[in-house]
């Protein structure tokens, strides 16, 4: 590509940004990369400090991540911390968190790249009175100077170290851009038709998350190392409770989280996951409780309980009988 391999100048990025999509700076923690992801052990402790409760199953998967180079896919329920570990990841090693919030309809102009058609048409004119040549015209305004790059293709060309690429709720998107993604998950490239292949000088950490609303094509779950998530047991979720909310007293902490393990087992239709728990505990220190009771339950029954059929199935449970189990 020659010239055309320079930064993206400033003054180019004059579109807002699409809401499905944000650039993280994450706060440089004090490991490098070499250092954070030597060990499996490193990781937990690393994780530790950062307040993301792990296991040691996950840790060595995150672990194989860093010394494989492969992408990971995260797959669990909603509110279980899928998001959080892109996050934690990207703090661990002291990089970027680029993410890519996926969505029904998500395509390669909102994901990958589009041209900035206003520059370029802007340069046709003035280029209309130069003696350039058609073709070197056609290869200045299909160039990086016009070009407005969007998380996938920002994971491929970072400058200075690999980032954390977090592709968020792929199984939200279709089926057609999951195959999309296939040459960048192996390859670690994308093609733009008019400029051709551009291989990633720095290969991304792909973090990949599911909720499991579809069923995710084989090929794409063969490039990737797996994890699944599953609800956390009580004294895990305990330690959640106390890490991420060190000023909960013991009493309440230990009676949100039996709470919200006796909610799980309603079968309602989305059931409470952990962010739901913090929540919970959050909304009940902000009212000045000390204990949880039937009252308590009923006026945080929004942070636990996400549509009215399920407040029915909580309610009908009996309050007495939620705080008993």
């Amino acid at each position: 590509m020659g010239g055309n391999e320079g930064i993206v100048p400033r003054e180019v990025l004059t579109q807002p940004e699409p809401a499905c999509w944000r650039i993280i700076t994450m706060v440089t923690s004090e490991h490098s990369h070499s250092s954070a992801g030597q060990s499996v052990d490193a990781i937990v402790s690393g994780f530790e400090r950062l307040g993301y409760v792990t296991d040691r199953s996950l840790a060595t998967t995150v672990f194989l991540v860093t010394k494989l180079r492969k992408p990971i896919l995260v797959e669990g329920h909603a509110g279980l911390g899928k998001t959080e570990l892109a996050k934690a990841f990207a703090s661990l090693l002291g990089t970027r968190l680029i993410r890519l919030q996926c969505y029904e309809g998500l395509d390669v102009s909102s994901a990958v790249y589009e041209w900035n058609y206003q520059k370029q048409l802007l340069a046709i004119r003035i280029e209309e009175q130069c003696k350039q040549t058609v073709e070197e015209k056609e290869r200045h305004i299909f160039s990086h100077e016009f070009l407005l790059e969007r998380p996938l293709l920002q994971s491929i060309r970072a400058e200075d170290q690999s980032p954390v690429l977090l592709i968020d709720e792929i199984d939200r998107a279709d089926e057609a851009f999951e195959a999309f993604l296939l040459e960048l998950l192996s390859d670690f490239q994308i093609t733009i038709p008019e400029m051709g292949t551009i291989r990633a000088k720095h290969v991304p950490f792909v973090v990949l998350t599911s909720n499991r609303s579809r069923e995710l094509g084989d090929a794409l779950k063969r490039r990737c190392l797996y994890q699944w998530i599953e609800y956390p047991s009580l004294e895990k979720e305990m330690t959640i409770v106390r890490t991420r909310l060190p000023q909960i007293e013991e009493r309440l902490a230990r009676q949100v989280v039996g709470y919200v393990q006796t909610v799980r087992r309603l079968n309602l239709s989305k059931p409470p996951g952990v962010a739901e728990t913090l929540d919970c505990a959050e909304a009940l220190m902000a009212l000045g409780k000390k204990q949880l009771d039937e009252e308590a339950i009923r006026e945080t029954m929004g942070s636990i309980s996400k549509s009215v059929e399920d407040d029915a199935r909580i309610k009908n449970a009996g309050m007495s009988t939620l705080l008993t189990q």
